[in-house]
């Protein structure tokens, strides 16, 4: 066994119900709050009016920050400038995977006089932030990108030169990570199914990751277990399936703790390269190449023979879990594996590339810009521009 390190995590509060607790938790640091949401199911819902509610109800000041789309160091410069000066106590994300980024940054920045772009990844100038930071507090609404238990903020700037690059430090892992099926009833089919293709892209990356542990393993193999008879359901019935809307929730908590202790692969790889590139929502970005990344992954290792055979066998394992048989023996568990795979891509008909503007004129260019440490096999810039080329 390799030595191995592992992040904190926040206190978690997991179950039907437990976002009427917020305002209790939120009383825990001071009375002023800085709100930050998306624009989209949680406003359609009526559900952030009746938070909000609660919020005043126990003399709460509440200010509201909505973030619309990916949040890019604009959203994060501008709402640190305008509630700088507020007295905020805590930072309240809730929403999908950008708003939680944006809270989480936001909260990561209030303390600071600069701009977020000199503490980003990869980006000139770059300097590591000290983890000084506002109390926060993650609510998530979608189940996907496991932000609630991450130690980063993903920031996007798109564009011919963008980027789509985090601000990290172990310091930014949430206060409190408040998960509440409830709030994800209202998810339409077409964000359940991007955001759980998302949580089981993650899940299956962190698996097979070089800087993998028997940690990250025990965590990724559950949540591909609760993924394996939840995402369907959600999909199929999420306003009414509670249960189904929990073991989604479940496996993208799972993927993030994974993916925050072990990496990711080359699914996330391009994810950072095409998402500043190009505006695309990151779960459908990751629906469209996992299983295309996966054959080529699976292909390399089987080629690389004896030497690869421990990375076999942790596929295979998500093979047997996803197809509920036991009995799979590792060349049918992972040919069963893409099987799988593809069916979901098939059956949920998740966008190409091409529906965003990617054309092969732009291949050299995105795979010349991406990198993938964590990736179970080393490939080549043919591999890499093959699986781009089957999704265009």
């Amino acid at each position: 066994m390799n030595s191995f390190s592992l992040l904190s995590q926040p206190r978690v509060l997991f179950g039907r119900g437990e976002a009427d607790i917020l305002p209790s938790l939120i009383r825990q640091f001071g009375n002023t709050v800085l709100l930050v949401t998306g624009d989209g199911t949680l406003h359609r819902s009526g559900r952030l009016v009746s938070l909000v509610d609660a919020m005043r109800a126990e003399k709460l000041l509440c200010y509201h920050y909505t973030v619309e789309g990916e949040p890019s160091p604009e959203h994060v410069d501008r709402s640190v400038e305008q509630y700088g000066s507020a007295g905020i106590n805590v930072v309240v994300a809730i929403g999908g995977g950008s708003a939680l980024d944006a809270g989480k940054a936001i909260s990561a920045m209030l303390l600071k006089n600069e701009p977020v772009e000199r503490f980003i990844e990869g980006q000139p100038g770059y300097r590591e932030h000290d983890g000084a930071k506002m109390p926060f507090i993650a609510v998530p609404t979608t189940s996907g990108t496991g932000t609630e238990a991450t130690n980063n903020a993903v920031i996007s700037h798109v564009g011919k030169n963008g980027y789509k690059r985090s601000l990290r430090h172990p310091a930014f892992i949430p206060e409190f990570a408040l998960i509440d099926p409830e709030l994800m009833l209202s998810l339409p089919r077409s964000l359940t199914a991007a955001s759980g293709m998302d949580a089981l892209t993650q899940l299956l990356e962190s698996l097979v990751s070089p800087y993998g542990s028997p940690y990250t393993d025990a965590v990724a193999l559950s949540g591909i277990e609760h993924f394996s008879r939840s995402f369907m359901r959600a999909c199929e019935n999420g306003d009414k399936d509670i249960e189904a809307r929990g073991g989604m929730a479940y496996a993208a908590f799972m993927s993030g703790i994974a993916l925050a202790n072990a990496g990711l692969g080359i699914v996330h790889g391009f994810a950072s390269s095409i998402g500043g590139y190009v505006d695309i929502p990151h779960g459908t970005l990751c629906a469209s190449l996992l299983f295309s990344a996966t054959r080529e992954n699976i292909t390399r290792l089987f080629e690389k023979g004896e030497d690869a055979a421990y990375f076999l066998a942790k596929y295979a394992k998500a093979g047997r879990l996803l197809n509920a048989d036991s009995s799979l023996n590792t060349d049918e568990a992972c040919h069963a594996l893409l099987e799988k795979l593809e069916s979901l891509q098939d059956a949920l008909t998740f966008p190409r590339l091409g529906a965003y503007g990617i054309g092969e004129k732009d291949l050299e260019l995105l795979v010349s810009g991406t990198r993938s440490k964590s990736n179970p096999v080393e490939l080549s810039r043919e591999s890499m521009r093959k699986i781009l080329e089957e999704r265009l």
